[in-house]
């Protein structure tokens, strides 16, 4: 921390004992200086013990300091030249707790203290409490925190401005941003780095208009702004996405001559890649004179999230060193912006390449995209890596492999892997409870949230949304009111827009329409688009005709292009055979442009991962997959099987023979190339990116009895598990 180097700068000399003066008067000390290895300084400690120089304080201080600060410093062995110091001074306390505060243990520097309170005779001066202080902000322990502000306040050292600063790091470090303001507004001269910590600490802890106003307040105060304060100010620009005020910025530094080092060039660079502005990134970009992996990285970064994928591989092929974090950019770049195919290749070629390691940000994204595509066999292979590699599953890790084994179709996996860690956070939890209901197992999402009450890990907002969609799969009414309603009260959650919607869902599904308009007309907020198309998609598995023109006509008011709108709208007349407003609602489509999202199914065989739009013929076997469906087809009619029409409209706007284009959905072609194929008893596993229509749910349930083949199917909204010409669903989806 800066505060805490700075302040070492200025540490006086110990006061000289009666038998050495100083460095000068000894030769065995002023060889303390001249060393270059730890085996000399060893040599040094073994004569001070035979001369009995090491037993005078300041000697021992001086060999102890080199020991532990030097270049070539073992903190190992100079905990071992520590506990042999009969008296330790004071400077070798605060030099012993610098060293554990700055090091992988803080925690032994908060206890190194303790001791140092009970069993020498001094009392913690103005050097030691930066050091303990900032021990206690690496352990995040706003208890032993406060206790050192009360200590700092008792030794009337409350008017330091290191310490001061410390404590604004500490109480930023712990969340407790109130805190750290209050201790900012005591100090009576606040230096540079009381304004600069404030400002990146209220920055980085997603406060960022706090953080302009602040330096807003700097400025008017006429406190000059350093390098630090403006790479703060830049990450708070970021953070907000203001590229006006991040422009202004960049030319507030230039007006001030403020001095533009790396970090500071590096810092604009990210502010105008994550702000949209990749002329300004580039043109900076190329004046830089001096680039590390973060400039190039940055560039990358800021091609790759804004779909600029071309130039983001050109930075890759031409960076200097391709380090992990750039091929995660890419990664990442692809899987976020619903790229996942692409992000899959990348990963590929990285563990072809072996340039860089695969890191814990590339498996989850990777894993991520996966559960994009249903990629199960990909997925399996990075889990088997993680296990080869002897990488911990930490909770990112534990969450991506709990999502990616709900979201392939196997449930009991991804409990497999939730019962396998000990430290389970409110993600991992929220994650199991999301896979446990997209594959409609309702009451045992329910149990599992009572087994999270019984763990004392307090839900958040995400996990009321997936244990209200697991009420909503299995139609379990009464337990969703009651999750709802005890939400603000019993765990200090406020309902959002996506629990309400997913009330009006619970309750659309059941049929309780006169419920659900009543439950919406008394929401406390204004009902969003979400609200109305949860009304709306009731209607179509119900056929309210009415209700569903009113809903429709809602949602279209809040979203005008919103196409889905008109597709439910048109299902529901189709369900219903009034063919005349499903031709009024296609013609009113064409006219202003607006056409559905195209129906895709992806099947993964052997590791690759094939897709199927309606109707497609772009597969290499498609005349196999044809014959295959033919076959299908006719079998299913000699069972009697009927085609349902008035499901047409969901997948198809074309005018064409129903029959013959029904036959044509996506999933019906991915089935046919499952049962070619994939070996059983090997499950067909199908990812749609629409709701399953009818028809093809009516289809599957057959095939999976006249072929005796367990046929998993994702759709848009959740599992179909369809064995013996039965759904899990129970037709209830």
């Amino acid at each position: 921390m800066e505060t805490l180097g700075t302040r070492l700068l200025s540490l006086p000399r110990h006061p000289t004992s009666k038998t050495v003066n100083n460095d000068h008067d000894d030769p065995v000390l002023s060889r303390i200086n001249q060393c270059t290895n730890l085996n000399q300084l060893k040599q040094i400690h073994a004569q001070m013990l035979r001369t009995g120089l090491f037993f005078n304080p300041y000697s021992a201080s001086k060999l102890f300091a080199a020991s532990a600060l030097s270049p070539f410093s073992s903190l190992d062995y100079a905990r071992k030249v520590f506990d042999q110091i009969p008296k330790p001074n004071l400077y070798t306390w605060n030099t012993l707790i610098r060293v554990y505060a700055s090091g992988p243990e803080p925690l032994q520097g908060i206890l190194i203290f303790l001791r140092m309170v009970d069993e020498s005779p001094y009392y913690p001066n103005k050097f030691t409490f930066p050091f303990v202080i900032k021990a206690a902000a690496e352990i995040v322990s706003v208890c032993v925190g406060q206790a050192l502000h009360g200590m700092v306040i008792k030794a009337s050292l409350g008017a330091d401005v290191f310490i001061s600063n410390s404590l604004i790091h500490l109480y930023l470090s712990c969340g407790d941003l109130d805190s750290a303001y209050r201790v900012f507004m005591m100090i009576g001269e606040k230096d540079v780095v009381s304004w600069n910590s404030l400002i990146t600490g209220l920055a980085q802890k997603g406060c960022a208009e706090k953080a302009l106003e602040l330096f807003r307040r700097m400025d008017a105060e006429s406190v000059k702004p350093n390098d630090v304060t403006m790479v703060g100010v830049l990450s708070a620009c970021t953070k907000k996405l203001d590229l006006e005020f991040g422009r202004w910025v960049c030319s507030y530094i230039e007006r001030n001559g403020i001095s533009v080092n790396l970090t500071l060039s590096n810092a604009m660079l990210d502010m105008y890649a994550k702000c949209g502005s990749l002329e300004d990134a580039k043109r900076l970009f190329d004046m830089m004179e001096e680039k590390d992996i973060v400039t190039w990285t940055t560039m990358l970064d800021g091609y790759a999230k804004l779909g600029e994928y071309e130039a983001a591989r050109r930075v890759l092929d031409i960076m200097p060193r391709q380090d992990i974090a750039a091929w995660n950019a890419l990664i990442s770049g692809y899987e976020q912006n619903g790229k996942p195919k692409e992000a899959l290749a990348i990963y590929h070629e990285l563990k072809l390449s072996k340039i860089a390691k695969p890191d814990e940000i590339t498996l989850v994204s990777t894993l991520s995209a996966c559960a994009q595509l249903g990629a199960m066999d990909i997925g399996r292979g990075i889990h088997a890596y993680v296990k080869e590699q002897g990488i911990q599953l930490n909770c990112h890790l534990t969450t991506s492999l709990i999502d990616m084994y709900s979201k392939c179709g196997d449930v009991n996996k991804a409990l497999e892997v939730f019962y396998s860690v000990e430290r389970r956070d409110v993600f991992v939890w929220s994650a199991m409870i999301a896979g446990l209901a997209m594959h409609g197992h309702g009451r045992a999402a329910i149990d599992l949230f009572s087994r999270m009450q019984e763990a004392t890990m307090k839900p958040n907002s995400v996990t009321f949304t997936n244990v209200l969609c697991a009420c909503s799969h299995a139609g379990l009414v009464k337990e969703g009111k009651t999750f709802l309603n005890q939400m603000e009260p019993v765990y200090g959650i406020p309902p959002e827009v996506q629990h309400y919607s997913c009330m009006v869902d619970i309750l659309g599904r059941a049929g309780r329409f006169e419920e659900a308009v009543e439950f919406i007309e008394k929401m406390p907020i204004v009902p969003s688009d979400s609200v109305w198309g949860a009304l709306l998609g009731a209607c179509q598995i119900h056929g309210n005709v009415e209700l569903a023109e009113k809903a429709c006509s809602r949602l279209l008011e809040l979203d005008p292009g919103n196409h889905g709108a008109y597709v439910l709208l048109s299902n529901v007349y189709a369900k219903t055979g009034k063919w005349d407003s499903v031709s009024r609602l296609r013609k009113h489509m064409r006219v202003t442009g607006l056409k559905k999202e195209q129906g895709c199914s992806t099947i993964e065989v052997n590791g690759v991962v094939h897709e199927f739009l309606a109707g497609d013929n772009r597969h290499p076997l498609s005349k196999e997959i044809y014959s295959k469906l033919d076959e299908i087809v006719a079998r299913l009619k000699s069972v009697g099987y009927v085609p349902k029409k008035s499901h047409l409209l969901q997948l198809i706007e074309e005018d064409d023979l129903q029959e013959h284009a029904l036959k044509l959905h996506s999933e019906k072609l991915a089935i046919a190339f499952g049962l070619l194929y994939m070996e059983a008893p090997q499950p067909i596993r199908i990812i749609k990116n629409l709701r399953v229509c009818g028809d093809c749910h009516s289809v599957a349930k057959l095939v999976s009895r006249l072929y005796n083949r367990e046929i998993i199917l994702r759709d848009r909204y959740r599992f179909h598990h369809f064995g013996g010409g039965h759904c899990s669903c129970k037709d209830y989806w």
